[in-house]
This record gives C-alpha cells, sequence and structure tokens, in this order.
C-alpha cells in the first residue's frame, strides 16, 4: 500500500528514541522507495498537540497506517510511562 504525501498516519509501533508510541499521529513529509526486494519507508513530521514539530523520524511502510473515521485523537504527555 503507498501513502501519498502529507497524509495523517498513525505509528502502528513505539519509537522509543523519540519517545514515540504506537497510535501517535504524524504526516508524511517524504516517501523513500525500497530496492528491489526490500520495502518502501517514509518519512514523518510528528507534531505536538499545540502544532510544534517534535521530530521526524523515518519508518517503514508496515510500521504505520492511515486514520479512519471511527478513530479518535489522544492527548498524552510526552514523559508518560507505557503502563
Amino acid at each position: 500500500m503507498a501513502f501519498e504525501l502529507f497524509s495523517k498516519v498513525a505509528l502502528k509501533v513505539d519509537v522509543p528514541s523519540y519517545k514515540l508510541r504506537k497510535g501517535d499521529v504524524a504526516s508524511i513529509v517524504e516517501a523513500h522507495p525500497g530496492r528491489p526486494g526490500e520495502e518502501a519507508g517514509y518519512s514523518l513530521e510528528v507534531f505536538n498537540a499545540v502544532g510544534e514539530t517534535l521530530a521526524v523520524v523515518t519508518v517503514r511502510e508496515s510500521q504505520i497506517e492511515l486514520l479512519t473515521n471511527n478513530e479518535v485523537l489522544h492527548v498524552r504527555r510526552l514523559n508518560e510511562v507505557p503502563a
């Protein structure tokens, strides 16, 4: 599945080095086609609740998913420890 630039997506995995967790929302800012036999990747820009950039991270296509109309956004603190 190819994602369009500037689509809103959710992480399907945690990215601990950036304090990001599964379900965090990001915008696709660049696509990275994989080499033959390799999975494509994407650069994502992650924002805080007031629209400031927190991080730009690169992930594999299988690590993100499109948002759907039956989901709701949720706010969490960056220093929150997973349960």
